[in-house]
């Protein structure tokens, strides 16, 4: 019996139906109230919203991700080299990189 709940399709099924049960049971007890504009909208902490959308960019996430990504990979690199002189060379270029990335 534990192995048939288990499966994808059994335990979804037990979930929608539990989700359901949950869901009808809050609008039983919600509160009944006269329909109006503002119940359909979406809330927003009582402000009006800004009729041009957002355009959020993901420069800053990428020179960040970029910034770690290097610093990572230069650490493999220079934790298993054997510190001979191409390391050095190596370790002058990822600061360099690194500064690079700073200052943008």
């Amino acid at each position: 019996m534990a192995e048939l709940l288990l499966t994808p399709l059994i335990a979804f099924v037990v979930y929608a139906l539990a989700a359901s049960a949950i869901s009808g049971l809050g609008r039983l007890f919600s509160a009944k109230g006269s329909e109006s504009q503002f119940k359909s909208e979406a809330y927003a902490s009582g402000e009006d919203h800004d009729p041009l959308p957002a355009a959020p960019g993901y420069r800053q996430f990428f020179v960040i991700a970029l910034f770690f990504a290097v610093l990572h990979l230069g650490v493999i690199m220079i934790g298993s080299s054997d510190l001979s002189n191409v390391t050095i060379v190596y370790l002058l270029g990822l600061i360099l990189a690194l500064i690079a990335l700073i200052l943008g």
